[in-house]
This record gives structure tokens, sequence and C-alpha cells, in this order.
């Protein structure tokens, strides 16, 4: 009798383990991987650490985030194609690779675009800012928001470039976007598309002699150990976009998603203000570590020299975004 009273408590003992296991199980906490090609301590890593506080601390913990820096998931393009296949839920990535899948976003590549930080981000911060956001449904990603790399800049190891001249035969690394590679072509450079994370490798190794970038991307990088000279040409203003996988997000409520979208909208103000950080300390920063930066650039015949990009743009995709976007700076 004593022997079935103990046999009946643990049986008892053993399924409420077991009920209070499911229990937890249930609630368990889920894994958003959260993907990017620059280091730990970029401007991006600031974006995810914003990204990650935020929805953790919205959805109480139901969501946790982990960050996978320095292209640990792939380069942008991959870390896109994942998104549409489910196997990456967010990622930051430039523009640079963003028009190979949403052709609309190309416009925000062309050179010489706006003339300032504050004129971009009213252009992106705005309705027409939304409606490219949306467009990438139709791709089958989630367009979150829209955050920043910066305005870019030439670097090089072979010699200073002040005018589109000098830029003549040089070697320079491009991301993959036609955009940026025919504006490289215009000034007689020879550019070559690469996945960021295969840059300092081709640069140390004189596969290329040069790339661009914002200074918040030269500084986290270190280019300044495998490049000599840094020349403002302020050529491009990147954009950067905080990305979802629909696979993730279409499974979610409506107060989930909208978690994902503050959460993303956290990350773009704090990676905005990081930008501008390195904007006021980069360049010295730069300095200290040997590089000659070319401050007193002319910058029209750069403008000049790039002028074809706009006229293969509009061909290619026509005019109608060009002029929204152009209409909606001069507003701002």
């Amino acid at each position: 009798m004593k022997t079935q009273f103990v046999r009946h408590a643990l049986t008892a003992a053993i399924g409420g383990i077991t009920a209070a296991a499911l229990v937890a199980n249930a609630q368990a906490a889920q894994e958003v991987s959260l993907g990017h090609t620059l280091s730990s301590t970029s401007h991006y890593a600031v974006g995810a650490q914003a990204f990650k506080e935020t929805l953790e601390e919205l959805s109480d913990g139901a969501f946790t985030v982990s960050e996978y820096a320095s292209g640990a998931l792939g380069g942008e393009r991959e870390m896109i194609e994942g998104l549409q296949i489910g196997t990456v839920d967010v990622v930051i990535t430039s523009t640079g690779p963003l028009g190979n899948f949403v052709p609309e976003t190309y416009v925000l590549d062309l050179p010489f675009l706006f003339e300032s930080y504050d004129q971009a981000r009213c252009v992106l911060d705005s309705e027409l800012g939304d409606e490219l956001l949306e467009k990438m449904t139709q791709h089958d990603l989630v367009g979150l928001a829209w955050s920043e790399n910066g305005f870019r800049h030439l670097t090089n190891s072979r010699r200073e470039v002040t005018s589109p001249g000098d830029a003549e035969g040089l070697r320079v690394r491009t991301m993959e976007n036609e955009v940026h590679q025919e504006a490289f072509r215009q000034m007689g450079a020879r550019p070559t598309p690469m996945a960021f994370p295969e840059l300092f490798t081709a640069l140390q190794q004189g596969v290329v002699d040069g790339q661009e970038n914002p200074i918040t991307v030269i500084v986290a990088t270190n280019f300044w150990e495998v490049q000599d000279h840094l020349s403002l040409t302020g050529h491009v203003y990147s954009p950067a976009a905080v990305l979802g996988s629909p696979l993730l997000l279409d499974g979610l409520s409506d107060e989930e998603r909208e978690w994902f979208h503050e959460a993303a909208r956290a990350s773009a103000e704090a990676t905005r203000g990081e930008v501008s950080r390195l904007e006021e300390e980069g360049v010295a920063l730069l300095r200290d570590n040997g590089m000659t930066v070319n401050t007193e650039i002319d910058i029209g015949p750069f403008q000049q020299a790039v002028e074809p990009a706009y006229e293969i743009f509009t061909g290619q995709h026509g005019s109608e975004m060009l002029e929204r976007v152009q209409e909606k700076a001069a507003s701002c």
C-alpha cells in the first residue's frame, strides 16, 4: 500500500514537472538573428544594440536578438537573399545591393543627389521614404526603417585625388550597384564590384587600389592600415535600411510587428547619431593614423563627370521617381 502511494506520488510529481516544462517551453523567448557586415564597434553595431534593447523591452523578453556582425552571415547581397528565404530575420544593410532586389531604390544611389544630411534625412523620413519601404513587400522583403551610412568618399593607396582626372585608371572597389559603377566609369576609374567582407584583404593584396565609403565605415574598418589617401568627395549619400524577413514578420500579430517597426526606428535614430558623431571626429582620427586627407575638393568637375549616370538611370528606370525625390529634396 505504501509502495503504491509512493508510486502515485512520483507519477504526479513527474506529471507536474512535465507540465511545467511544457509551459516554460511555450513561453521561451524567440531568438531573432540580426546581421550586418560591419564590425561590432561600428555605427551599424550601435543601431543593432538599440534594436535589441527596444525589441526585448517592448516584448517583455518574448523576443531576444542575437547580433551577427562583420559579415558572419555573409555579404549584404547574401543576407538580403537570406531574408527572402527565411534564414536571416533582420538585416541592417546599405542600399548598394538593394537595387538588385528593389529597383526603385536605385534612385537613392545617384551621385550628388542630396546636398546635406538634413536634406537626405528629410526625404527618407517623408511619405516618399515610406512609399519606398512599402515597395519592398513586392520583392519578398519587409522595409522596417531607413537608417544611415553617410556621404561616401574615395580612398586609395596610389595617389592623391582632387579631380576626376586623378582617378583615371584606379581600380576602385564599388558595391554591387550599377549606378555606382557607372559613376566611377565616367570618372575614368575601373570599378570593381565586390562584397564588403572581401574588401580589406583585396586592398591589402593590391587586387584593388581603392574603395569608396563614408567616414563611418572607413573608421570602423581601420582602412588607414591599407589606404594612404582620402579625398572628401561626398559623391553619394549612402542610406542604410533595416529590413525584415516576411517569413518571420507575416506570422506575427499586428502588435508584435509594430514592436519590430519601433525597434527599427530606434535603431535608425541611434545609427544616425553615431554617424553625426563620427563625421565630426573621424577625419582627425584618420589623420592621426597616417592618412593624407584632401578636404579642398572642387565638386563641380565630379558632378559634371558623373552626369551620364543620370541618363543611364532614367533610361532604365524612368524619370518619375527621380523627379519626385528631387522635388521633395528641394522642399526640405
